[in-house]
């Protein structure tokens, strides 16, 4: 009996100290996967009980008792409900024979699991009822415990291994009738048993899996271009034993980094908002992956458009003159500027360079806008614009009237007829006549002049009267119309008379001329006797 006990205490030794390695090595890198709700375990054990019993029936005062053998046929089945990740209630039935001998135990109690990555490694103690049948004995019921523990392996999520399973099997049993008084280990026994067991465990009841997640973040997140942003990212509900690998990516920029910090270039990248991404994997867990992303905002310097101003030369001209337009541009960040586009309301433009010419021909009288635009090598662009007056053309003159010819009455003065019209000036009314007959709208003013040493009454008035009537009724028969004659009387002291022509919308000043009253003075005929006897003659008949 003592050296079983020794080989007890030696196996509960070796097996506790197994348990704290393995508890140890796994507490350090366990992760939060969840945990079953329910498991079940079926396995093979072998027992021995460890203790001794009366000898057979019928020899009830044999001085010897009988050791229990050990007992390599047996099974073990348990079922556990798990309160926690660490505690749970198991209950559990296992039962152990060979030969003539069997041993059964109920038990029930809690058990303490520590879960690792792929290791569980656990321990209960659990009080049992334990049925023992040994040779020539009736079976025996006992109260008893259970305490031990083992190192489960997982295979998948839903099985494990158990590797080993080793427990201390205590249990009292009563054989009073069997055994000798002089004996009393024999009449009431106690079971130090060591069993060894190992099987399967099957889970259920798991949680549903948490995916891995991400998180990023930049520092700072908003920088002048060239200036350096530093990206980091964390990764949750990943296994800390592993290792994760990151893999950047940004929409602006040079991103360079393989950990979970990244640093961005932002060298020669235009001004905007920009997204850093970074893919989290696991290689070694199933659907490890995850990513996260966060934005930045990258400004430019300042940039300050063009200044641009214009103007004409001339400003002001008539329709279809030309005008110079000159642009003047000038970039406040001395970048290299342009001027084009140049345009006018009215008109044409052609230019090159910061000068345009803008032809007004057929162009309508007012103001016209040229307009030109500067822009610069980065794309900012400055409108200008100048101004060109078209001017009405000036009125053509206001007709007036002009003296066309003129006649002198000498030669008839010397022959005592001042008043008649000679053939020389008759040639000149015949050119009068022309020039009224081809321009309809004229009219004639004829004015009459006498010297003032002739005494004739009306001779300056007679002279344009009978001027005129040489051009409406004469020999000539010009057929002038009288309504367009004008007869005046000057003041230039001449033995003249003088033929104006009237344009229609011109008017004839007459300083220093009267009108002639040509009721009062009438034409004097050529000849007065002939004419008097035309006259006398209807009244004769």
């Amino acid at each position: 009996m003592s050296c079983h006990r020794c080989l007890l205490g030696r196996s509960v030794r070796f097996l506790f100290l197994a348990l704290t390695v393995f508890l140890f090595a796994n507490i350090a890198s366990a992760q939060d996967e969840g945990y079953p709700k329910w498991d079940i375990y079926t396995g093979y054990q072998w027992l021995n009980p460890g203790g001794t019993v009366p000898s057979p029936f019928g020899t009830p005062n044999a001085p010897v008792g009988n050791q229990l053998p050990d007992l390599k046929s047996g099974f073990t089945g348990a079922l556990t409900y798990n309160f926690s990740k660490f505690l749970g209630l198991e209950g559990e039935y296992g039962k152990s024979w060979g030969g003539q001998t069997n041993e059964g135990t109920l038990s029930v109690g809690p058990r303490l699991t520590f879960r690792g990555d792929g290791l569980n490694v656990f321990g209960h103690g659990m009080i049992s009822w334990n049925r023992l049948g040994a040779p020539g004995l009736p079976s025996d019921d006992g109260i008893g415990a259970v305490v031990g523990g083992g190192i489960d392996l997982k295979v998948t999520k839903l099985l494990y291994i158990r590797m080993v399973e080793a427990d201390y099997v205590w249990a009292r049993h009563h054989y009073d009738d069997f055994a000798s008084p002089s004996f009393p280990d024999l009449r009431r026994p106690d079971l130090n048993g060591l069993r060894i067991g190992a099987g399967l465990l099957w889970n259920f009841g798991y949680p549903p899996s948490v995916p891995p997640t991400a998180s990023c973040s930049v520092q700072p997140s908003e920088v002048m271009v060239g200036e350096p942003i530093t990206a980091t990212a964390t990764g949750s509900n990943f296994n800390p034993k592993h290792t994760l690998n990151y893999a950047w990516s940004t929409t602006g920029g040079k991103v360079s980094g393989n950990g979970n910090t990244a640093s961005i270039d932002t060298n020669s990248i235009a001004g905007g908002n920009y997204t850093v991404t970074a893919n989290i994997t696991d290689p070694k867990q199933k659907n490890g992956t995850a990513t996260c992303s966060a934005n930045f905002t990258v400004k430019e310097p300042p940039k300050n458009p063009p200044a641009m101003s214009c103007s004409a030369n001339p400003s002001s001209l008539q329709a279809g003159g030309t005008s110079t337009i000159t642009c003047t541009c000038t970039s406040p960040d001395n970048v290299p500027v342009n001027v084009a586009s140049w345009t006018a309301s009215s008109g044409n433009i052609s230019g090159s360079g910061n000068t345009a010419q803008l032809n007004t021909a057929g162009a309508p009288a007012g103001t016209i806008t040229v307009n030109a635009t500067c822009t610069d090598s980065r794309g900012l662009s400055t409108p200008a614009s100048t101004q060109v007056t078209v001017e009405n053309p000036p009125p053509p003159p206001a007709p007036q009237a002009s003296k066309l010819t003129d006649c002198d009455f000498e030669n008839m003065a010397k022959i005592g007829k001042p008043w008649r019209v000679d053939n020389e000036c008759k040639g000149k009314l015949d050119d009068v006549a022309k020039n009224l007959q081809q321009n309809a709208d004229n009219k004639l003013v004829i004015v009459g002049n006498a010297e003032p040493t002739e005494k004739r009454k009306n001779l300056a008035a007679e002279r344009a009267v009978n001027s005129k009537a040489y051009l409406t009724s004469g020999e000539a028969k010009l057929g002038i119309d009288p309504g367009r004659i004008e007869t005046r009387t000057g003041s230039a002291g001449t033995k003249t008379a003088e033929y104006w022509i009237v344009p229609a919308g011109a008017t004839f000043s007459g300083e220093g001329t009267q009108p002639v009253d040509e009721n009062a003075v009438k034409p004097v005929p050529d000849h007065p006797r002939a004419a008097a006897k035309k006259k006398a003659a209807p009244a004769q008949q």
